[in-house]
């Protein structure tokens, strides 16, 4: 069963690409995203689906236009992760069958999200909106609608968040900073998914 978590890794360079996803992979993160304003991200996003994409959903983060979701299905990545809701972006995922998760606060963009297609929606930043706003947003999707949330959700507050409805969660800077060995990566990456794993055993 997959992990319902989208490991971030903002600011990997190809040189570490593959040994810091291969971390992840061993924790049980098969989903992974390289956001767009790493260095070089498209040479990482092909090294990871060069060695990774039988195992595991490779994709870009922070994408902003058709374009770039184009660049990234090109360089082997199956997966779109916004910071925003932009239609265009959603439906460019969607013509070429790739994971489509649009950032959004409102009920709104949660709804212009739906109706283009995407996947699952990143409530972003789940900080600001915090659990009670979260739980307004919920009450108003359709039951089958994946909601993870992204910015500030880590081990912490994962039971918190769970017991409040969210289906998953994106995992940045608690997961992963440049320069970190993959060694140090593949024990934060274990301690979340323990974490999460935890939390839902609570529910």
């Amino acid at each position: 069963m997959t992990l319902p978590l989208i490991g971030i890794l903002r600011g990997v360079t190809p040189d570490d690409a593959v040994a810091v996803g291969g971390a992840l992979l061993d924790a049980g993160i098969t989903q992974i995203e390289v956001p767009l304003n790493s260095p070089d991200p498209f040479t990482s996003i092909q090294r990871l689906a060069d060695a990774f994409g039988d195992q595991a959903l490779i994709g870009a983060g922070t994408v902003l236009s058709a374009e770039q979701v184009r660049d990234v299905h090109a360089a082997g990545g199956r997966l779109i992760v916004s910071p925003n809701c932009r239609p265009a972006v959603i439906e460019a995922s969607c013509r070429l069958s790739m994971a489509s998760w649009p950032g959004i606060v409102t009920p709104s963009e949660a709804f212009d999200a739906l109706d283009a297609g995407a996947t699952g929606l990143k409530l972003f930043p789940a900080v600001q909106v915090g659990i009670e706003g979260m739980k307004a947003v919920r009450a108003v999707l359709p039951l089958n609608t994946l909601l993870y949330a992204v910015g500030g959700i880590g081990i912490d507050n994962f039971a918190a968040w769970r017991a409040a409805g969210v289906d998953g969660a994106g995992l940045g800077s608690a997961l992963y900073q440049p320069g970190q060995t993959p060694q140090q990566v593949g024990k934060q990456a274990q301690a979340l998914v323990d974490a999460w794993q935890a939390a839902g055993d609570r529910l």
